[in-house]
Order: structure tokens, then C-alpha cells, then sequence
């Protein structure tokens, strides 16, 4: 097995040096491998990701991606442009049964118009049901730096390869872990995981470090007025964004384009919508929420919620601050501990 550059032993003075950067240094622009109509998604050397909620069609999606990757061209929006030496591509499904992930992978060789009868030698696909956290990260670790021409990488579930979706280590080692397998082996990996159930933040202290190191992150949803309908668009992209497009499952059991979506917008919008209050307001709210003490039971922190969002000019009732409450835990602005108190945390990110 290949060992990864980080993982030997290197003098700190030769690490900082040789993280200095200069003005006059050259670099080349990251080969752009993946685009959804002229926006880039994917590059060399990073990581994007995939969310959406339960039964979104999130993997639908996915196939459409490797399924662009393998043929090198256009496959519903996605459009793929790898070098002739990263034509290989690595699925990793840790979610399902053997069974279902030979039929994620007959549809993807279905998608790229390829036979069903024979493997291609230009993709290998994982099934790691069955392992622990830390075995899963070991097996696909092993492969990323032993499979030659590798040039993507599909991690179905990330969430799996972790013990706990909310531990600040954990999500912080593995995180970094994507970002030097990236690096080292000037590949790109897509990942997937899940949004909660409640609101649309991805799950966890995973899901927040991967808004903030990911390249892109798409969202998969269900159109409102028409659930045999989901739409892509992107939550997060750092080049410019792409006009949201949506597919249906035909009788082949295939994603397939609709042309010309256009989502049908509800009749009515809600008073109040936690989600459209911008950071600084959540911040001055929840420092008058804890203003009487650092923590708080969970019954005076939804009395506390409803008050101190009234007198920042968000007036709402019980159900919507537990709403609310939920909201804030999620994406760590207040933190749970171990006794059950709840405190605020002012080094959140939004």
C-alpha cells in the first residue's frame, strides 16, 4: 500500500517552509473536470457533495455524475471533462445492500450506454455495508492511492464514516482527509449526505465542515406540487451559479431531463422564516437570549427564544421557537451539554 505524504514524519521547520507562499509564485488553474452547464462544479484537487432529504433521488443523481465521468461527456446537466491519465472512477456506497448497489450500478453502465454483462475496466465499485466507520475509511484510503488513473471519487454516505455526526474531531480528521487525498492524488471526490429532517441544513458537525471546505454543494429536492419530480440546484458553488434543472424517473427506471422546469412557487409564504434571518441578527438575539446566564434548560430556552426575537423584530409562538430551537442546535449556535443545559456558542459558523 502507497502511504499518504501527510502521514510520514516531516520536520516542522520543513512543513513551514514549505507552506510559505510568495506573490511571484506560478500555479496552474486546477483542471476543471466536471461543469453543470458552463458553471464549474468539480476540480482536481477538491471535493464537492451532493445533499438533499430521504428518497430526494439523490442517488438517481449521482449515477447521472459517474455516468457523465465514464463517457467523458454530457449526461442530464452534467458535463465531464477528465484528463486521458484520471479516466478511472471509484463509487463507494456504504449505505446499501449488495443487492441494490448492483442496481445503482447496472444504472449508471445504462445512463453511460454501456452492457450490463461485463464490468468496465474504468470503474470499480465498493460495497462497505457491512464494515465499521474506521474500516470503511481504511478500505477506501487503500484504494484511492493503489487504483492508477484514478480521477473520481463517489462517497455514498460519508455520514458512515464517522462514529458520531457531531463531534468537532471527528468531522475536522475527516474532513482533512478528503482535502489531502484530493491534493495528493489530484483527483476529485464528490461525496453525499443527508439533510435533516426538519429544516435544510445538512446533518450534523460534519455537514457544516463540509459547507465550508466543499467546492460545491448541490442540493437535491422535491418539487412541492410534484413529487415525481427533483430538482437540482446548487447550495453552495464557488464559481457562478447554474440555473436550477430537474429530472423525472422514466419507465426504465433512468433519470431523465425535463426540459424547460419551472418550479411552481407556493401560494402563501410563512410570517416567519428562521432561515432568512441573517447572521448578525441570530447573533444579537442569542446574546440577549443568554444575557441572564450561560446556560440554560431547554423550557427557558424556548421562553428566552420567543422573547428575545420578538425585541429583534421576529414575532412567533411555541411550536415555531422548539422550530427554531432545533435550528440553532443544528447548526451548533447553541450547543447541548452533557447535563442537559444548553448554551450559546458565538464562534458558530452560518
Amino acid at each position: 500500500m502507497q502511504q499518504s505524504k501527510a502521514n510520514e514524519a516531516i520536520p516542522v521547520c520543513e512543513l513551514w517552509q514549505k507552506s510559505r507562499l510568495y506573490v511571484t509564485d506560478q500555479f496552474l488553474q486546477p483542471p476543471v473536470v466536471l461543469r453543470i452547464d458552463d458553471s464549474i462544479i468539480g476540480t482536481l484537487g477538491n471535493f464537492s457533495a451532493s445533499t438533499g432529504k430521504a428518497k430526494s433521488k439523490k442517488t438517481f443523481n449521482i449515477c447521472a455524475i459517474v455516468a457523465s465521468a465514464l463517457t467523458n461527456g454530457t449526461v442530464l446537466n452534467y458535463r465531464s471533462d477528465f484528463p486521458h491519465a484520471k479516466r478511472k472512477v471509484l463509487y463507494v456506497d456504504t449505505e446499501q445492500s449488495p443487492f441494490h448497489c448492483q442496481r445503482v450500478l447496472k444504472r449508471i453502465l445504462s445512463l453511460a450506454d454501456l452492457s450490463t454483462e461485463k464490468q468496465p475496466d474504468a470503474l470499480e465499485f465498493l460495497c462497505l455495508r457491512g464494515s465499521d466507520p474506521k474500516t470503511r475509511l481504511s478500505i477506501i484510503e487503500y484504494a484511492i492511492y493503489n487504483i492508477p488513473h484514478l480521477g473520481l471519487v463517489i462517497i455514498d454516505g460519508i455520514r458512515d464514516l464517522v462514529y458520531d455526526i457531531n463531534s468537532p474531531s471527528e468531522s475536522t480528521s475527516l474532513i482533512t482527509k478528503l482535502m489531502q487525498w484530493t491534493d495528493e492524488r489530484q483527483i476529485h471526490i464528490h461525496t453525499v449526505l443527508h439533510l435533516n429532517k426538519g429544516d435544510d441544513n445538512t446533518r450534523g458537525h460534519l455537514g457544516t465542515e463540509l459547507n465550508n471546505k466543499a467546492e460545491t454543494v448541490l442540493q437535491v429536492t422535491k418539487d412541492d406540487m410534484d413529487k415525481d419530480i427533483s430538482s437540482v440546484a446548487s447550495m453552495y458553488i464557488r464559481d457562478r451559479d447554474f440555473e436550477p434543472f430537474a429530472f423525472r424517473i422514466n419507465e426504465d427506471s433512468l433519470p431523465e431531463l425535463i426540459e424547460n422546469y419551472q418550479p411552481q412557487q407556493p401560494l402563501k409564504k410563512k410570517a416567519f422564516d428562521y432561515k432568512e434571518v441573517s447572521e448578525a441578527k441570530h447573533q444579537e438575539a442569542l446574546e440577549a437570549v443568554f444575557s441572564i446566564g450561560e446556560s440554560l434548560s431547554y423550557a427557558s430556552l424556548i421562553e428566552r427564544l420567543r422573547l428575545c426575537y420578538t425585541d429583534a423584530g421576529y414575532a412567533f409562538g411555541v411550536s415555531k421557537a422548539k422550530q427554531l430551537k432545533q435550528f440553532l442546535t443544528n447548526k451548533r449556535m447553541v450547543i447541548q451539554s452533557e447535563d442537559k443545559q444548553y448554551r450559546y456558542n458565538p464562534n458558530f459558523y452560518y
